[in-house]
């Protein structure tokens, strides 16, 4: 229900960070070091609820911690401080926010690896475990290489916007977001756990909207901005 509401509200209040970020939300600090305070609770709470649980750590559920963990450390200490334009700012109130998120998010899973995974060795080679695990690594490729084409669109001290281009920038506005919800959705269906599905339903709910937000804010800043991208989904959304 959480998701829905904030899948219906994303929609007419566009979150106030990057290219939309707004001082009207309260104090603001660092962009890059704001990143980084709120990524890194999603490491932290997984490692925590994952590793105190009751049940002893599988190598099923290792590779599942580890895949989480792979993610947010680059989200945590890499992407962050590959951003050129060291002046952005980003509000407090979305860092608070976000670390909140990613407190009860890594809870959700790690407890659930932690105490109620029950997945046998043979679950590697189960059907869902490798089609999840090819979307998910399908989904940091495409997430990864939008990010390098985004991150090098300006030079150091540039603070305009440009078009992207190239990879999967020719078909969407937003193939960082699209990665990242294949990402998760390849994580929820490997995992085949509640948890890891209420944060694919919830990434889909936080950034679906943002594409469209993104994708009009395109249309709206260039006059030559090309006609046939979609926001996020080819030829769809």
């Amino acid at each position: 229900m959480l998701a829905l509401i904030t899948f219906v509200y994303l929609f007419k209040m566009i979150a106030p960070f990057g290219r939309h970020t707004s001082s009207n939300f309260g104090p603001m600090m660092n962009n890059n070091l704001g990143w980084s305070i709120m990524e890194i609770p999603s490491i932290l709470s997984l490692s925590y609820f994952f590793f105190t649980g009751q049940n002893d750590p599988t190598i099923v559920t290792l590779i599942i911690y580890g895949l989480w963990v792979a993610h947010y450390i680059n989200r945590s200490f890499v992407y962050p401080f590959r951003q050129k334009n060291k002046q952005k700012q980003i509000p407090v109130l979305i860092v608070v926010s976000a670390i909140c998120f990613n407190i009860v998010n890594g809870f959700f899973n790690g407890y659930y690896l932690g105490n109620f995974a029950a997945y046998d060795n043979a679950w590697l080679y189960s059907i869902p475990f490798i089609l999840g695990l090819c979307l998910f690594i399908s989904g940091m490729v495409v997430n990864m290489r939008a990010d390098h084409i985004l991150l090098n669109l300006r030079k150091p001290g540039d603070t305009g916007y440009k078009i992207p281009t190239g990879q999967m920038f020719k078909y969407v506005s937003c193939p960082n977001l699209l990665g990242e919800i294949i990402e998760w959705t390849g994580f929820a269906i490997l995992a085949l756990n509640p948890a890891a599905l209420s944060f694919a339903v919830w990434t889909v709910a936080n950034l679906l909207p943002r594409a469209v937000a993104h994708h009009r804010w395109y249309k709206n800043k260039f006059d030559d901005y090309p006609k046939e991208r979609a926001a996020v989904i080819p030829y769809l959304i």
